[in-house]
């Protein structure tokens, strides 16, 4: 089977496909997201896109704990979707996590246009996983201005 270049495919699906959602906007102004699964920022556009792009990052939380799931596609395995993704879970603090993401993605020449997303990415799926402490809520340590009467 002939390999189909990526531009041709966006082309294709870039207007009608499954994973397409339209939101409208103030005036005329609409925008377009997806809900593909290799998408980081959601965004309907073919920098983003998981169907068009042979290369593309994948950052999900793995279950309850604070654990946090990379995957990058492998580009000789398009033929295989059992085989497509290579998967690493991380559960280190996020500082080190920010680092293995920024050098599998950007350091290693992987795809370095989507570091800064995938680091967007990697700190709102952290941020989703921290569990509030339950108790007693914090005092507001400030002096409460009273007006004053004359």
């Amino acid at each position: 089977m002939a390999a189909v270049p990526g531009q041709l495919i966006w082309e294709i699906v870039k207007k009608h496909n499954s994973f397409l959602v339209k939101e409208f906007g103030n005036g005329t102004a609409s925008v377009q997201f997806s809900k593909e699964p290799n998408n980081l920022y959601n965004l309907n556009s073919y920098k983003h896109s998981g169907l068009a792009n042979k290369k593309t990052v994948t950052i999900q939380p793995v279950g309850k704990d604070q654990s946090v799931l990379l995957a990058t596609t492998k580009t000789k395995k398009h033929n295989k979707p059992a085989a497509l993704l290579h998967k690493s879970v991380m559960k280190k603090e996020f500082r080190r996590m920010a680092n293995a993401v920024a050098n599998q993605v950007g350091d290693n020449y992987y795809r370095p246009d989507l570091k800064k997303a995938a680091l967007a990415r990697l700190s709102a799926v952290h941020r989703s996983l921290k569990v509030t402490k339950s108790g007693a809520k914090k005092r507001n340590r400030q002096a409460v201005r009273t007006p004053c009467r004359k």
